[in-house]
């Protein structure tokens, strides 16, 4: 094991948090970060104590999916490369409606593909439940929309990684975000809305930059209202990172309008952009090999990361 691993490991070993019946827990190797050192900003009640649950009510490439609910104390995961390190890292939301969090099918799974690209990959338990959007409805709660404790763990995620990157053999300059569903809608926040301080500043990592190198939307949702205009809540501009992002035109969740008028916003902005659309995959398929042609997406995404410079050619 190369020495850097070994230090992080004890590094992370005595900011762990400790195994408690019923809390999420990484594989043995990956150990869980607090989020915050001490108190939550905006904490907020839960119905009942964190859980985790198989789902087998939608079975993806025929295996079920671990939900984990009432998060209140968010946690983040580094997952380290298991080839040669290219220096990037990508922080990772996973997606659940803001309801509970798909933390392997939209979580570890992803980090496996990552690790095996040479990339730090750190993997954001955010707090849910919290108010999510109602898409039978298509209706939008005030101001923050969907999560503000949500976007705040996403924040200081981000922060964080920046200020660890020397120790974390990081490249501050290439930290990116991917999320799906939801998560995507996280991944449009902290590509537009970076700057912007959504809590009391708590230690020195606040003082870091919480604006992503470059951003992966996956099936995202939450991007467009019923007229076709863009969130409101969205303010792209020039200074948005590269993004790229994917859709099924089948998706329950009428994700292709969704799509459509965020890259449309990326591309008037003039922010390097792809959109990948296909005919087949309905939603929350992550990354899962099933003989539909959207299961190759992730060599796509591949591609474009080397495009634009954050993986090696």
């Amino acid at each position: 094991m190369k020495p850097w691993i070994v230090w992080l490991c004890l590094l992370l070993s005595s900011m762990s948090v400790p195994a408690e019946a019923g809390i999420w827990q990484p594989a043995t190797g990956h150990l869980q970060v607090p989020l915050w050192p001490e108190k939550v900003p905006d904490a907020q009640a839960m119905p009942g104590p964190e859980t985790e649950a198989l789902r087998t009510d939608h079975l993806v490439a025929g295996r079920p999916w671990m939900a984990v609910t009432n998060v209140s104390r968010p946690t983040l995961t580094v997952y380290a490369p298991t080839v040669k390190n290219t220096g990037a890292a990508v922080v990772v939301f996973p997606g659940g409606g803001f309801q509970v969090l798909a933390i392997d099918l939209e979580g570890t799974e992803i980090c496996d593909w990552l690790t095996s690209r040479g990339i730090t990959c750190v993997l954001l338990k955010y707090r849910v439940p919290s108010t999510p959007y109602d898409w039978r409805r298509k209706t939008y709660p005030d101001d923050f929309a969907l999560s503000l404790p949500s976007l705040q763990d996403a924040q200081r995620a981000i922060r964080l990684v920046r200020f660890h990157a020397a120790q974390w053999h990081v490249d501050p300059h290439r930290i990116g975000v991917i999320g799906f569903s939801a998560g995507g809608f996280l991944v449009a926040e902290t590509s537009t809305d970076f700057g912007r301080q959504l809590y009391q500043p708590v230690d020195a990592a606040d003082r870091q930059s919480d604006r992503p190198d470059f951003a992966m939307a996956i099936y995202p949702g939450h991007l467009a209202l019923d007229d076709g205009r863009l969130n409101p809540n969205l303010a792209v501009s020039s200074e948005t990172p590269p993004t790229f992002l994917v859709q099924a035109e089948d998706d329950y969740t009428d994700g292709v309008r969704q799509s459509l008028v965020y890259y449309a916003a990326l591309a008037k902005a003039g922010v390097p952009a792809e959109l990948h659309l296909y005919a087949h995959g309905g939603h929350a398929f992550g990354l899962r090999r099933t003989n539909r042609s959207i299961t190759h997406w992730t060599d796509l995404a591949d591609t474009w990361m080397q495009t634009i410079g954050v993986l090696p050619h």
